[in-house]
């Protein structure tokens, strides 16, 4: 028993504490269960005092302190839930700040100032922006007695910058437009009462010195940022403003990097630790075959317009393009070892593979086995097979680095009741490309078990082809992560080979988990065959001819319970609506139960059944066998889809009583409409702003449907507008616009 639980016992004196020990301490176990209730009050109490300050205080204190100082909790973003869930905990974060709470009197004492509507921005929706005044643009006619060129001047087209025109930065003046800045039917901009807010919902990430991809059928001397070889829009590493009384500059949002940004701010983008740098291989002066990495200078860096791969750089320079994330060198001059990227890239949220923080799980008694440049193995079969000598009960390959690993992997789990983990290092973005190494059969990431085995793929981009389960697997679980859809990219982000899946299941009783991950297709094998060994038959029924050859053992076709399919947080891309995202070739319906949570599918969902579906997004006719069971509430359903019953699903709900004409036209009308639905563009999968309310307010808790649920953006949008009416200028309307 710990020491803190005996501190009433100790407090006796000895004679007594003898006395219980030769009648068997029952005192003692009396004094230790008071102890412990002495601890937890004790800890109330000192929890009391930290809930007196924002700072420090629980999450369901924070309106109370709100209420105290005059704080008014919102209802236009939904109401406050219990908090029983992580999910409800989130949401009510968003519905009340803790920033904006401990900031509401140095708020009210600033309110009427631009820079406040930024401060409002970040610390109510999290979202960074940049406050406009748009009257400041207007183009005046001018006061013999009181001249202002600048403001009155016209446009001068040929010193005009481009990529701000109509932009949080366009210092151009304009016509009047007497619309209203905060319509919600057609808002204008340039008018003498209007404010904007220009707010960047798209997230940047890093990638950090992870291979450029060398597009050899253009030219061996053109690469692209993106190890996939698509184009990719690089962004800005965004550093907030440290001067709250400031308005951000374009170095303090997470601006896409355009051409002239990039010639106007060069030194401010490229280098060590900044947005973007390249670094060209060289062959090592200490040991013969290694790589050494030399940074390219910013002197010796060219912005050019690389759509055609048509501009050849000078000699001793290197071209960038950072609107498309192309590189090209001077003809015939390409570097022989190699090139590195470090920049940034921008998407909804963290999710698939990529150098975010992520928290990493593994059982105490786990075997760590580091690959990386500087660690351990350099390989990740060289930490396999080391895996497979040790034969561990469980095992965890991490990588350390971003680096593209191009080698074929198999992992065969010797023995039952065993794990092992293959994943990338906390920031870190490993790619595993598979090519075709065989010639005889597929080449794709086996993994093969035994039973109760348990494998994890964690933070990895798996790209070139897709993986494979077989074997007596009990569960695998795919969990931040991206296997390409269509196994490739290209160009421009269409997908090499559409209709190849990303996860094949031989496994018959295997339980796949997919969570905050992009994977493709899902394919399961449709035929489960199990050999069973007869029992000897009596000697009398055995032939009497003794050249007789012994009978087979007889195979016998089982039927196995469906393979069951967790999905939380994720997108399922078929590549196209009319391919399969589940099911199993040339079955009607794949032998698998679904549940399905805050995800996007896009494709045909054809399972034996659906548990649970729950603000979900199916861009594709769903099918199950079994309708009995099951439920699919708050998502939306593509018309014609056979499915379990549904519950405030759409379009069942604004279709409810209609005859055509009016029917096909709401079906129409809250049809999900996304900004891309090409993986590798930043608004993969994102709601357009022409998206129906009943799609982007459709969850249970009335926050968008589909794999951005947990984003709670229709709740921002809502809070902020209110926010900043209470602080908005007098006599000026404020409007929020988004660029991304």
């Amino acid at each position: 028993m710990p020491e803190a639980t005996n501190r009433l016992y100790d407090l006796l004196p000895l004679i007594y504490r003898q006395r219980d020990h030769e009648q068997g301490e029952p005192l003692k176990a009396l004094l230790q269960v008071m102890s412990e209730q002495l601890e937890v009050v004790e800890q109330d109490i000192s929890r009391l005092y930290d809930n007196w300050f924002i700072e420090t205080c629980d999450d369901w204190v924070v309106p109370y302190i709100g209420e105290l100082i005059g704080y008014d909790v919102l209802h236009e973003g939904g109401e406050v839930a219990e908090a029983a869930s992580a999910s409800d905990r989130l949401r009510n974060a968003l519905l009340i700040p803790r920033a904006e709470v401990a900031n509401t009197i140095r708020y009210r004492r600033r309110k009427g100032t631009l820079a406040l509507l930024e401060l409002l921005a970040r610390s109510v929706a999290g979202w960074p922006a940049r406050a406009v005044e748009f009257r400041a643009l207007l183009q005046q006619t001018q006061d013999l007695d009181r001249l202002a060129p600048v403001a009155g001047r016209s446009i001068d087209v040929r010193r005009v910058s481009t990529d701000r025109l109509d932009g949080p930065f366009d210092t151009e003046t304009h016509l009047v437009d007497v619309r209203r800045i905060n319509s919600s039917y057609c808002p204008g901009r340039y008018n003498c009462p209007s404010v904007g807010l220009f707010v960047w919902r798209l997230q940047t990430f890093p990638l950090t010195r992870s291979p450029a991809y060398c597009l050899e059928a253009v030219n061996p001397s053109c690469f692209t940022f993106s190890a996939l070889g698509n184009d990719t829009p690089l962004y800005v590493d965004a550093r907030p403003e440290t001067d709250d009384g400031r308005i951000a500059g374009e170095i303090n949002l997470p601006l896409s990097i355009t051409r002239p940004l990039l010639r106007r701010r060069a030194d401010e983008l490229y280098g060590p630790g900044k947005s973007l740098q390249l670094w060209v291989g060289e062959p090592g002066k200490d040991q013969a075959g290694e790589v050494e990495l030399v940074p390219v200078a910013a002197s010796d860096i060219e912005v050019a317009d690389l759509s055609d791969w048509k501009l050849q750089p000078s000699a001793g320079k290197v071209a960038i393009d950072p609107e498309r994330g192309r590189i090209a060198f001077p003809p015939r001059r390409a570097p022989r070892h190699g090139v590195w990227v470090s920049y940034h890239h921008a998407f909804s949220t963290a999710m698939g593979g990529g150098e975010y923080t992520r928290t990493l799980h593994e059982p105490e008694e786990a075997e760590v086995y580091e690959v990386g440049q500087d660690r351990a193995f350099e390989t990740i079969n060289a930490a396999l097979k080391q895996w497979q000598e040790d034969d561990p009960d469980h095992a965890a390959i991490e990588i350390s680095d971003s680096r593209v690993y191009v080698e074929p992997v198999n992992i065969d789990f010797s023995r039952p009741r065993t794990s092992l983990q293959l994943r990338a290092a906390n920031r870190s973005r490993p790619v595993i490309r598979m090519l075709d190494w065989q010639t005889d059969k597929a080449d794709a990431l086996v993994v093969a078990g035994e039973r109760d085995n348990r494998f994890t793929l964690d933070g990895i981009l798996l790209a070139g082809r897709g993986m494979q389960l077989a074997g007596g697997l009990c569960k695998v679980t795919v969990c931040h992560s991206t296997l390409v859809p269509g196994w490739g990219i290209g160009e421009h982000c269409e997908p090499a080979r559409p209709a190849e899946p990303s996860i094949e299941v031989y496994a018959a009783k295997v339980c796949l988990e997919i969570r905050h991950s992009i994977v493709g297709s899902i394919q399961l094998d449709p035929a489960v065959t199990v050999v069973e060994v007869a029992p000897e038959p009596p000697r009398q029924m055995q032939p009497c001819d003794e050249d007789s050859e012994e009978a087979p053992d007889p195979v016998t076709e089982i039927r196995l319970d469906p393979v069951r399919i967790c999905i939380a947080d994720s997108i399922l891309d078929a590549t196209d609506e009319d391919r399969e995202a589940i099911g199993a070739p040339g079955c009607p319906v794949a032998h698998a139960r679904l549940e399905i949570r805050r995800s996007t599918v896009l494709g045909k969902v054809q399972v034996d059944r659906i548990t649970l579906a729950e603000n979900a997004i199916f861009m594709g006719r769903v099918r199950v066998a079994r309708r009995q069971s099951g439920c699919i509430r708050f998502s939306y359903v593509t018309p014609g889809s056979r499915t379990p019953r549904r519950y405030r699903c759409q379009p069942d709900l604004v279709t409810e009583g209609l005859v055509e004409p009016q029917l096909t036209r709401q079906q129409k009308r809250v049809e999900p409409l996304f900004n891309s639905v090409r993986y590798g563009t930043p608004e993969y999968c994102q709601l357009s702003f022409c998206c129906a309310g009943e799609i982007v307010r459709g969850a249970d808790d009335e926050a968008e449907m589909g794999a951005f649920h947990d984003l709670y953006q229709p709740q921002r949008q809502a809070n902020l507008l209110v926010r900043l009416n209470e602080y908005t200028p007098a006599a000026t309307d404020v409007g929020i616009l988004f660029e991304n």
